[in-house]
């Protein structure tokens, strides 16, 4: 895949299309409460309050508990009507100048939402020393989306930093993205999972040894403790990761090929949350919740399509996430996993569509909803807390399927067959 890094294409798939149509894919000054590797801090908006103790090379540091943060998770009783999740998430994570990664942590902080930011390792890691990254059967220095400039990884530095400490979680999508040929990620094994992994890792607690930068904030949380979760490129290799990210003591994965809005299971013990099928407006079949997947059905993969088109297809996009969470609200109240890239692709309807979903989704609970939107982090914590007879009794409802007799009736090892969803197809490509 071309080095497409540099013109704001981030982490955008490049696998070929599938039969059942499921796709997927600053400036250099210091901040507020900057501190000096070696040094502590002293406040700034959202900043923590407690001193910084620097990690390693000082690239990361331990700041105490993450602001921001929902109350304590409380299971339900049986009969009680769950909330409505929804989880929004952000491929790759690299600021390009574009100002996305900034404009979408303002609209969350306006509206009150918490998100999943994946990083992609070699995003922190300098061009200049792109042979420290080994990919497993790919040559030194390999990498699919390319590398940044050095200014676009201080701005990305900069976002990761405000996006934790205004409470949204930090997980992972890898590294060089690769999709294709003999070096896909689809072939890796368990133990190059690991490797690659330790990689993504070590970019990002050692980005200041990397780039020899002194006069930028370290981020202000330990990755090892933070990373619990991330997405393959291209939702691929899920089968062959599962054993490692279980060994490391994740919690979840979000890079199943394409899931239905069911509430979810555990996979090998870990929770597996997809991409799911939607409804897509106007179309006779569903798509996946991933911008890419909008655009690889309206305009056959070409990000550039002619701008006519985009009124309709930014209405239609916005349309699907719309009609997802509507489907799951009025009915299973399954969580909604909706994936993004910080992209302009066809003149930034995508991203235009994603604001309109998430005002759309805020409004409701601002209507009296008990609708939460949040990090795929803050939904396993809520999980991991429920009676395992009520979480069955959500399990077994179906897409689309409201449980009989109403949330009452709804019991500990009760529920239903059937439902209304339908199967994705259309055109697509399976990569995220």
């Amino acid at each position: 895949m071309r080095d497409v890094s540099r013109r704001g294409v981030i982490g955008m798939g490049a696998g070929a299309a599938t039969a059942l149509g499921l796709t997927a894919c600053g400036t250099a000054h210091r901040q507020e409460g900057a501190s000096t590797p070696g040094g502590s801090r002293t406040g700034g908006p959202g900043a923590p309050k407690a001193p910084v103790r620097p990690l390693g090379d000082g690239s990361t540091s331990f700041t105490g508990k993450q602001p921001r943060q929902p109350g304590q998770p409380v299971p339900l009783e049986p009969g009680e009507t769950p909330p409505q999740f929804v989880v929004f998430s952000w491929d790759g994570a690299g600021e390009v100048g574009t100002g996305l990664f900034e404009r979408f942590l303002d609209l969350a902080k306006d509206h009150e939402a918490h998100m999943t930011f994946f990083l992609s390792g070699v995003y922190l890691l300098p061009e200049s020393k792109k042979r420290l990254y080994l990919p497993p059967n790919n040559a030194p220095g390999a990498s699919d989306i390319g590398y940044l400039t050095d200014e676009h990884i201080r701005m990305t530095l900069k976002g990761v930093r405000r996006a934790w400490l205004e409470g949204h979680e930090i997980g992972t999508h890898f590294n060089g993205h690769f999709c294709s040929g003999y070096g896909s990620v689809a072939n890796w094994t368990p133990k190059q999972w690991r490797s690659e992994i330790h990689q993504a890792k070590s970019f990002v607690k050692e980005w200041r040894t990397n780039t020899g930068w002194t006069d930028l904030p370290s981020l202000p949380f330990d990755y090892d403790k933070e990373l619990i979760g991330g997405r393959t490129p291209c939702l691929l290799g899920q089968d062959n990761l599962l054993p490692t990210a279980r060994e490391l003591g994740w919690r979840y994965d979000a890079s199943s090929p394409g899931g239905r809005q069911r509430w979810p299971r555990k996979t090998e013990g870990v929770w597996d949350l997809p991409l799911q099928a939607i409804p897509f407006p106007g179309r006779g079949f569903e798509v996946l919740s991933m911008d890419y997947n909008m655009l690889a059905n309206q305009s056959v993969n070409s990000t550039k399509a002619p701008a006519y088109n985009y009124p309709g297809w930014r209405t239609q996009s916005a349309g699907a996430y719309i009609a997802g969470f509507k489907r799951a609200y009025e009915t299973n109240r399954a969580p909604l996993f909706i994936g993004n890239h910080f992209e302009e692709w066809n003149g930034g309807i995508y991203m235009d569509a994603v604001e309109r979903a998430i005002k759309y989704i805020a409004r409701q609970r601002e209507k009296g909803g008990d609708v939460r939107l949040v990090s795929f982090r803050q939904f396993v914590d809520w999980l991991d807390v429920q009676r395992p007879d009520v979480l069955a009794a959500l399990q077994s409802l179906d897409v689309g399927q409201k449980p009989a007799g109403g949330w009452k009736g709804l019991s500990g090892g009760t529920g239903g067959t059937g439902g209304t969803g339908g199967s994705a197809s259309g055109k697509a490509e399976k990569g995220a």
